[in-house]
This record gives structure tokens, C-alpha cells and sequence, in this order.
């Protein structure tokens, strides 16, 4: 047994002790709606680690992935949603983009089979079309088999916080050309209500709580319109790394805000 593995299984029964903590202060009646998650810190954990290539890293991940919305259903959150890939991603080298469309891949075919006893409806958005076609073809089949629900799972592919805001502003406009309108009477029509109906996900109430792993403080174009009022937890372990207390961590601290949504 290396050093780190000796180490893991000292920290073990800690950690179960203070999620016990945690839980027993964790006041369920302020837990957030809706959570959104930025997964990020893969390269650097395969850096970290010292692997091979950055395909074990996405296979590390994906398997958190699956971890945690396990966590998410202990607590029945009524809507997630994931950025697996952001538009910005697809413009990477392929040695670097291959591997991980490979993973998400093999991970959204897993998604129906693992939500299948969770009443949840599954979801992408982002630019589907610019997507690798294998890829594409794969969101497309798994939100075909998966049936309605009353709680949401959306997962962010090919995701840009202001293309959303542009596709929705171009949305409008068409709208209300197609109805007659001249240019200054759709000037007078266009709304913060209406942008917001032309979203990807129009009916999914907006974040209560975004998280982002790997340390880093900033939203990078997540959710630009939803999270205006949104609460944030950074949170410093890589994706990969991302534990159950974390988790805790982030919920306990969000029930303990005083929200004013801007007020």
C-alpha cells in the first residue's frame, strides 16, 4: 500500500464523521431547486496523477459524474444541469477532443439505464449541430428513450452562455418579424421575460447554486442569463476528486445565504 492510499483509508472514517456533522445542521427545507455544475479540473489530475493521457482522467470523472447524481438524488434535487463541453472545448487539438467525445460518449449511454428509477426527464442544450456526429447522434438517442419526469437532468454540449443569449435574441426577433411587427414595434416587445422564454431550457427554473470544481473562481460563460441571483460555490478539489462532503459542504453553505435576488 502506497503512501496516498494509507492516507485515504486514515481519512475515510473522519470524513464519515464529519458528514454526519454536516447533515445533522443541514436544514433541508432551504436546499436549492436547481444546481448547476461546472466539471472542471480533468487535465490537471491526469497532470497530477501522472497518467498516461487524459482519457483516464474523463473515465475518472465520468464515473463521478455518476456518483454525483446519486448524491443529488438522496437529497431529490429537482433539476441539474452539467457542463460536460463547452463550445470552447471543441476548438481543442484532437489528441485532446477525441478521448473525451469518446467518454461522453460511453457516458450518455449509460445516463437512461442510470436515471431509469429516478422520475427524470434527461435534456442537452448547446450547439448539438457542431458536435462530433457520433456524439451528437448519441444525445439525440438517449433523450429519445428517456420518458418524461418531474425532476430535470440537462447536460451542456458544445455550451456557450452567450450564444445561448444570442440564439434567444435571434429566436425573438424571427418571432415577431413572422408576426407583422415593423422594426420599432419589435423594439418595444422585446423583454427581459421574452428573452428568457427563448432560452435553451425556458420551463427549468433558473440555478439556485452553481459549483465549480478545481479551484477556479469564475463562471466562464455558464448560464450567463440564469445565474444572475444565483449563489456560487468554488470549490478546490479537481472534478475527478470531487467527494460527498464537498458536496455537503456546498448544500450547508448555501442553506446558511441570506438570498435578496438583488433586492
Amino acid at each position: 500500500m502506497n503512501l496516498n492510499s494509507m492516507k485515504a483509508v486514515v481519512k475515510k472514517p473522519l470524513y464519515k464523521i464529519y458528514e454526519s456533522r454536516i447533515l445533522k445542521f443541514l436544514d433541508r427545507e432551504r436546499l436549492p431547486e436547481h444546481i448547476g455544475v461546472i466539471l472542471d479540473g480533468h487535465r490537471r489530475y491526469s497532470r497530477n496523477e501522472r497518467l498516461a493521457d487524459y482519457r483516464r482522467a474523463y473515465e475518472v470523472g465520468a464515473e463521478k459524474f455518476f456518483e454525483f447524481l446519486e448524491w443529488t438524488h438522496e437529497f431529490d434535487i429537482h433539476a441539474v444541469t452539467c457542463w460536460l463541453l463547452s463550445k470552447e472545448n471543441l476548438e481543442r487539438p484532437a489528441e485532446e477532443l477525441e478521448p473525451l467525445c469518446d467518454v461522453l460518449g460511453e457516458l450518455i449511454e449509460r445516463i437512461p439505464a442510470a436515471i431509469a428509477d429516478h422520475d427524470i426527464e434527461l435534456r442537452f442544450v448547446g450547439s448539438l449541430d457542431q458536435l462530433p456526429p457520433a456524439l451528437a447522434a448519441k444525445a439525440k438517442h438517449a433523450a429519445e428513450v428517456t420518458g418524461g419526469g418531474s425532476r430535470r437532468l440537462t447536460l451542456a454540449l458544445g455550451y456557450g452562455g452567450r450564444q445561448e443569449i444570442v440564439d434567444a435574441t435571434r429566436d425573438v426577433i424571427a418571432k415577431l418579424a413572422a408576426e407583422g411587427l415593423d422594426p420599432e414595434q419589435i423594439v418595444e416587445k422585446v423583454d427581459a421575460n421574452m428573452l428568457a422564454s427563448h432560452m435553451y431550457n425556458p420551463d427549468v427554473p433558473d440555478p439556485d447554486l452553481v459549483i465549480r470544481t478545481s479551484g477556479e473562481a469564475r463562471l466562464s460563460g455558464f448560464l450567463l442569463w440564469q445565474s444572475a441571483y444565483a449563489e456560487f460555490a468554488f470549490v478546490d478539489v479537481l472534478w475527478p476528486e470531487f467527494r460527498h462532503v464537498d458536496f455537503l459542504r456546498a448544500l450547508r453553505e448555501f442553506t446558511h445565504r441570506d438570498r435578496r435576488f438583488g433586492k
